[in-house]
């Protein structure tokens, strides 16, 4: 009794560093931003984070024009940054800066400034300590957001 295979429509994945792809049939698929309609492929990058869509715009020179002509993706993105450092990404978009380069600015120190309202820095006695950790520069009153939770801990 033979078995035949299951037919099944080409996937397409996010492969980065692999080979194409194969169709069911053993066809490559090839790239689902060339077959999709481009709102499509906005879509799927829409699900995303930040680092990943920053990836993913380094796969192609398709890729690459899509999210950089997108401002929705970066806007997203942005949004989730400004839920930390409201004041800076309202100041940088006051300024006329687009949601790319805002988001460029700020995701270093939404994540910096997230690790010490969390607490993870509450028990370094010591400058030393921080060496090889990821910092950056932050305003006073950030400071004074950061010092009012260690109080309140």
């Amino acid at each position: 009794m033979q078995h035949e295979a299951a037919r099944t429509s080409p996937t397409f994945f996010l492969c980065v560093g692999r080979p194409a792809p194969m169709s069911a049939a053993g066809a490559p698929c090839g790239n689902f931003a060339e077959t999709l309609p481009t709102e499509m492929s906005v879509r799927i990058f829409g699900e995303l984070d930040a680092l990943s869509l920053c990836s993913a715009a380094r796969t192609c020179r398709l890729w690459h024009d899509i999210i950089e002509q997108t401002e929705q993706l970066w806007r997203r993105q942005c949004l989730l940054v400004r839920a930390v450092c409201q004041r800076e990404v309202d100041r940088d978009r006051r300024d006329g800066l687009s949601w790319k380069v805002t988001l460029v600015r700020n995701y270093s120190r939404s994540c910096v400034k997230s690790d010490w309202l969390r607490g993870r820095y509450s028990s370094v006695s010591s400058a030393d300590e921080l060496i090889g950790r990821r910092m950056t520069p932050l305003d006073s009153e950030t400071w004074g957001e950061i010092l009012q939770s260690e109080l309140d801990r």
